[in-house]
């Protein structure tokens, strides 16, 4: 008889707690070196059709490479330049703006004042604090705002090279991977690392078609409307819509305040309308087509391991949450002792009464 059979219950989900713990800590503390890294192993996952696409025409490997990372890089900087274009433009009105605002925070001190009985001096006090201490944090804001700045252009340079190493040497990778696992367990990896590759390519392909679907009927909504800086907000809020359940609502927050501040009270309506119309076509129908075919999670998981990947990287743990939950479901589903967390994550949803499902009494019934 093992001895692991005698361990109790309590010291096994003590050992499990610590275990996560320490790997969370891991990752959270090492997440310079790991973020990059993943993003450029999915990237890689992506790109791979094309470069042997290109290799079955008889471009070595190297400059088939090469090429991919060319037409990549060509691509963003012409996304990246269409966004700076609008956003200089959005900086030129920006002090206007700032007065804009200024304006109507008046108007709504006033407006409070009168329909709530407060007295002005009170507020003008309670405005003043506000600012004190917004200006005390103003100092540690831009210190992490420069810091952050100079991570995100570290991980700008790291992304193309890890994406260049792990197309060149994948193969070498894959054969390593192979090794780690006896030979009778060699079909369940292959299966394995085929699923997680379809998946990875079927939900960002679906992203990026999701993407410019959204961006092009934000845009056009707020033309329509007659809200400034129109493309800028529709494609940011594109891409803001990529994070589940949270983009959505900053996504049309955003206009809603230019409008306000720019035009009226009915512009942000109309924005808001319109905005409800676009993401009841994006769940509805967009989503279910074109995204959530392959990556089959319930909104409930969905939802926490989004927050979760927000408090372990920040926005770009955000962006990774899906994909990464996606690729452990198909890896839970192949391992028996796991398969019950692969059903946890599951989108399948019984319909059956569950009296029937169990024999049990439940704590709520």
């Amino acid at each position: 008889m093992s001895n692991q059979s005698n361990i109790p219950a309590y010291a096994k989900a003590s050992l499990i707690s610590i275990g996560i713990l320490a790997f969370l800590c891991t990752m959270y503390l090492a997440k310079g070196i790991i973020v990059p890294l993943i993003y450029a192993t999915i990237i890689s996952i992506v790109l791979s059709p094309v470069v042997d696409f290109l290799v079955r025409k008889k471009i070595k490997l190297i400059l088939a490479i090469t090429i991919t990372l060319l037409i990549l890089i060509i691509v963003s900087t012409l996304c990246i330049t269409l966004l700076l274009s609008q956003a200089s433009l959005f900086s030129e009105s920006f002090p206007k703006l700032l007065g804009k605002w200024d304006d109507l925070f008046l108007q709504s001190e006033h407006w409070i004042s009168n329909t709530f009985n407060i007295s002005q001096d009170k507020l003008n006090g309670w405005t003043t604090e506000l600012n004190n201490d917004l200006l005390s944090n103003s100092s540690f804001m831009i210190g992490i705002t420069l810091m952050n700045l100079g991570n995100i252009l570290i991980i700008l340079f790291l992304i193309p090279v890890y994406i260049f190493m792990i197309l060149y040497y994948r193969e070498h990778i894959l054969e390593f991977i192979h090794k780690l696992f006896r030979a009778n367990k060699l079909n369940t990896l292959n299966e394995v690392l085929n699923s997680s590759k379809k998946i990875i390519q079927s939900y960002l392909v679906g992203l990026l078609l999701e993407a410019l679907i959204i961006a092009t009927l934000n845009s056009c909504s707020l033309l329509i409307i007659g809200i400034n800086y129109a493309i800028l907000l529709g494609v940011l809020g594109a891409i803001i819509n990529v994070i589940p359940f949270i983009g959505g609502i900053v996504a049309v927050a955003m206009p809603m305040a230019i409008a306000l501040i720019t035009k009226s009270p009915s512009h942000a309506f109309f924005v808001l309308e319109a905005y409800l119309l676009i993401q009841f076509t994006d769940n509805h129908f967009i989503i279910p087509k074109v995204v959530a075919s392959k990556v089959k999670l319930n909104a409930l998981v969905s939802i926490i391991v989004v927050l979760l990947g927000g408090a372990l990287w920040g926005i770009p743990g955000m962006f990774l949450s899906i994909p990464m939950v996606a690729i452990l479901k198909v890896i839970f589903d192949r391992i028996d002792g796991l398969k019950p967390w692969g059903f946890l994550l599951g989108n399948v949803v019984s319909t059956k009464p569950i009296n029937i499902l169990t024999k049990r009494k439940w704590f709520w019934s």
